[in-house]
């Protein structure tokens, strides 16, 4: 392990119990991320911390200090981000933390169209930023963003280190807490005979033609069962309808 990680990992262990008591009594994201954040500005210091729940949307983030963002400021980023590289990094880009320093010049960042009305209100002359997955495998896909501000000194590699090192823990944390989503309903007799012909390798028209009734009719019964089976193809039914008959098969011990 690198100097900057070690740093890193004492920051995380200093205040590893007062997360994990943040993190057993939190039920959900919105119970667990307000006393989660003064959490990360003790880990990774700065004057304020922003937490965008879905990055990239216009969903009202978390902050401290609480209200940091007023709608002007909301009004005026929504329209710039698109031209600001940290926030193309975090939305769009990898999403491992970085300081806005490593991308641009502070010449460059004054020259932002977003400076003037969002960063410089907000005292952000240096930030940290990083993105991260956040929710179960099966649901849609989600970013959190976290961006650490600060006035004086720029952020240091133990900085960084310390954001990454938090980074997967914090994917883990909220993928315990992400809901389950709902059974899907069961799939009828109709829907389990198109799959079963799926299964062999017949088209719309010969399954239709086998079934006596219209290839459109089996058009609506694949969307149907592809929201069931949370598969997108043809082959991803098929191979899911076939997984699930093995094992409905597989005697039991």
């Amino acid at each position: 392990m690198t100097p900057a990680a070690e740093v890193g990992l004492r920051r995380i262990l200093a205040v590893v119990d007062l997360l994990m008591d943040a993190v057993i009594d939190a039920v959900d994201e919105e119970t667990l991320v307000p006393v989660l954040l003064p959490l990360l500005l003790g880990a990774v210091p700065g004057d304020s911390i922003i937490w965008s729940p879905h990055a990239g949307s216009a969903e009202r983030p978390f902050t401290v200090p609480a209200g940091l963002l007023n709608q002007d400021v909301r009004d005026a980023f929504d329209r710039e981000a698109a031209s600001d590289s940290l926030v193309l990094h975090t939305t769009v880009g990898p999403g491992t933390p970085m300081r806005r320093s490593t991308l641009q010049t502070r010449r460059e960042f004054h020259a932002l169209a977003a400076y003037p009305d969002v960063y410089r209100p907000l005292g952000a002359e240096q930030q940290l930023a990083m993105s991260f997955p956040a929710g179960r495998p099966d649901e849609p896909p989600r970013k959190v963003c976290v961006a650490v501000s600060r006035e004086g000194s720029d952020f240091s590699d133990d900085d960084v280190a310390t954001a990454a090192l938090l980074r997967s823990r914090l994917t883990r944390v909220l993928t315990r807490l992400a809901p389950a989503l709902p059974a899907p309903p069961p799939v009828t007799r109709r829907e389990s005979a198109v799959l079963a012909l799926l299964a062999r390798g017949l088209t719309n028209q010969q399954i239709a033609h086998r079934l006596a009734i219209s290839p459109r009719t089996v058009d609506k019964h694949l969307e149907h069962v592809y929201a069931k089976l949370r598969v997108g193809s043809r082959v991803e039914a098929a191979n899911a309808w076939l997984t699930r008959d093995a094992a409905a098969a597989r005697p039991v011990r």
